[in-house]
């Protein structure tokens, strides 16, 4: 076993100052998750990504994709966050230029 050598694929990131520190793509601004929501919740095609996202490389997403699955119950976690975050923003009118006046 000695003859073995470890390969890492520095191609997913994370840093505390980028997207409040959530697993990113190297060198681009998107994350993880974004990816995964795309890939499993939408049924969107590698394909699909990749033309939504021009930018991205087939290897990136793959790897996007390794990492969600190597670590998806933490990532489902935060798209459950972002989630409940969204929802109660959406509730409360935040974001919005004309807050609804009527609930």
């Amino acid at each position: 076993m000695t003859d073995i050598t470890v390969l890492s694929i520095d191609t997913i990131v994370s840093n505390p100052k980028i997207r409040g520190g959530r697993p990113i793509i190297a060198g681009t601004g998107m994350r993880v998750q974004d990816i995964a929501i795309d890939y499993v919740y939408k049924s969107y095609s590698v394909n699909d990504i990749l033309t939504n996202f021009p930018h991205l490389t087939f290897a990136q997403v793959h790897a996007a994709l390794a990492y969600y699955y190597a670590h998806k119950e933490e990532i489902d976690g935060q798209i459950e966050e972002d989630d409940r975050f969204y929802q109660k923003a959406k509730a409360e009118g935040l974001g919005q230029r004309h807050p609804p006046v009527l609930r």
